[in-house]
Order: structure tokens, then C-alpha cells, then sequence
């Protein structure tokens, strides 16, 4: 199994066990990206062993060409000087350099396109991590999110129950209950404690300011040339009492001849 299949099959299962467990999105993505990086720092090194041997193996292969040419040309030389038997084990070690250079030529060629292909998909991981980064605020929203919109949906059944509406009533009942008794006593001791002369002429006194702002009202229309035809106009200040001011004041002079006795 190659690194990178290792490393898919981390990056799933993390994922998986993600999903399933579910205990905490946040922590839990956070640690698959440690991990991720962690993996990613392991395959640039093993990417970068694969490129130091497919150099090694281009060293390899030019000194065995180098050979090769070396001993071509002293074969060469020993030719010039007449000793053929020299340039013929010359040339015997020439194409032994040969062989190796061009078995060593084919294996660096194999070794630089897998070396080509670990490059690529390094570059895919990165890319893949690095998008992965972008993506965990976004998913950590969503996961807040919808942490939100559980409590919402519990809080929310937890208030359908009828108990709870029975008891808010029951609330609100007695609150309503004690604003009455509250009302009645107020009533009650305004009506039987106190001055009783002192509550009638209060009460007068309100009747004629009732009276007195009845008064104005018809003023005023009448300036607004509002009143129909024929309707009396109330009293002016100063002009003498109105019918009903007149009924206020005897009413209180019949209440005082009443105390007197």
C-alpha cells in the first residue's frame, strides 16, 4: 500500500469517525487538519527520497556513460601504438560500461516518471489540505448553527407542554385576583373611614369641573360656527352663572343647611 493510499484511508476514517461520534466538530476538525499536516510533512519526505534516488540513479548512469568513453578512447590509443590486445580488453570494458549505463538509463527513466507522479499528487494533497483549512471555519458556522437550532427546537417543545401554559394561566389568574382585592379594599375605605362632607364636596366639585369643560367645548364650536341654529349658547366668564352652575350651588347650599342642623 503506497503512502498516499495511507493517508486516504486516515483522511476517511477520520472523517467517519467524525460523523459518527460526533462529540465535537470543532476539536475534532482541528485535529484531522493537524493530522493532515502531519501526513503532508511525511509524504514531502518520502517525495523528497524519491527525488534524491532518481538523481542518484542520473549520476549513476552518466558516470557509466563516462566510463564507456573512457575506455573507448583508450582504445583508441592502444590502436595508435600497435598493441591491439590492449584496445581489444579496452573495448571489452567499454561495452560493459555500455550494458550498465543503458540498464541504469532505463531504471532512472521508470524512477522519473514515478518521481514525476509523486510530485503531482503531493501537489493535489497540498491543495487538498489547504482548501480542507478554508473550509473548517465554514463547517464549524454550520455546526454552531445547528447546535442553535436544536436548543430552539428544545426550548420550544419543552414550551408546547400544557403544563407550562397551565401554569402561566394560574399566574396571570392570581395577579388578576389580587389587582381586584387590591381595588375592592380601596373602595371600601374610601367609602366607610373619612370625612363623608369632605367626599361630597368632593364629588361636586368634580360635577362642576365636568360642567365647566362642557361649557367650553359648546364655546368653541360656537366660534367654529359649528352649533346648529338656535341652540342657546353657554354662559361667558363674568356674564353670570350657567343653568348648571346654578343647580351646583344650590346643591351645596342644601348640603350646608343639612349640617348646620
Amino acid at each position: 500500500m503506497g503512502l498516499f493510499d495511507r493517508f486516504s484511508q486516515l483522511f476517511k476514517s477520520n472523517i467517519n469517525d467524525l460523523i459518527s461520534r460526533a462529540e465535537d466538530p470543532e476539536k475534532m476538525l482541528t485535529q484531522i487538519l493537524v493530522d493532515m499536516r502531519g501526513q503532508l510533512v511525511k509524504a514531502k519526505q518520502q517525495v523528497a527520497s524519491a527525488i534524491a534516488d532518481e538523481k542518484r540513479l542520473r549520476d549513476q548512469t552518466d558516470a557509466e556513460h563516462k566510463q564507456a568513453q573512457d575506455w573507448e578512447r583508450r582504445a583508441m590509443l592502444a590502436v595508435q601504438e600497435g598493441r591491439d590486445d590492449l584496445a581489444t580488453q579496452a573495448l571489452v570494458r567499454m561495452g560493459e560500461h555500455q550494458g550498465h549505463g543503458q540498464q541504469l538509463e532505463q531504471t532512472w527513466e521508470l524512477h522519473r516518471a514515478e518521481t514525476d507522479k509523486l510530485k503531482n499528487q503531493l501537489r493535489d494533497l497540498n491543495d487538498k489540505i489547504e482548501e480542507a483549512k478554508r473550509k473548517k471555519n465554514l463547517l464549524i458556522a454550520r455546526q454552531r448553527r445547528a447546535q442553535a437550532q436544536q436548543r430552539i427546537a428544545e426550548t420550544m417543545s419543552s414550551l408546547s407542554e400544557k403544563s407550562a401554559f397551565e401554569a402561566f394561566a394560574r399566574m396571570e389568574e392570581r395577579i388578576e385576583t389580587n389587582e381586584r382585592q387590591i381595588k375592592a379594599a380601596a373602595e371600601i375605605d374610601d367609602e366607610f373611614s373619612g370625612d363623608s362632607l369632605q367626599r361630597d364636596f368632593k364629588a361636586l366639585e368634580k360635577g362642576a369641573v365636568g360642567v365647566s369643560v362642557d361649557n367650553q367645548l359648546l364655546a368653541l364650536k360656537q366660534k367654529m360656527g359649528m352649533l346648529p341654529s338656535g341652540q342657546a349658547a353657554p354662559g361667558k366668564l363674568g356674564s353670570g352663572k350657567p343653568r348648571e352652575e346654578e343647580t351646583v350651588a344650590a346643591e351645596i347650599e342644601r348640603l350646608g343647611d343639612g349640617t348646620s342642623r
